[in-house]
């Protein structure tokens, strides 16, 4: 679950830094977006887009809490 601190602080990863953060390569993350397991990025101008750091903090928790599970 993603917590308000990390929403309020408003910082955008780009794509280097979303991969360095989760450890995987640029076609799992969009083929996980397509499935609808990813945080999908947003449009930060016409030709670019970034993920919401909460958006990947919540991901990473949640992908640790289901290991935790199993």
């Amino acid at each position: 679950m993603m917590s308000a601190a990390n929403v309020a602080t408003g910082r955008y990863l780009r794509l280097p830094d979303v991969k360095a953060e989760t450890g995987l390569g640029k076609t799992s993350i969009y083929h996980l977006i397509r499935e609808g397991k990813f945080p999908k990025p947003v449009k930060i101008s016409s030709r670019a887009v970034a993920w919401r750091e909460g958006a990947i903090e919540a991901w990473k928790a949640d992908r640790q809490a289901q290991s935790d599970q199993n």
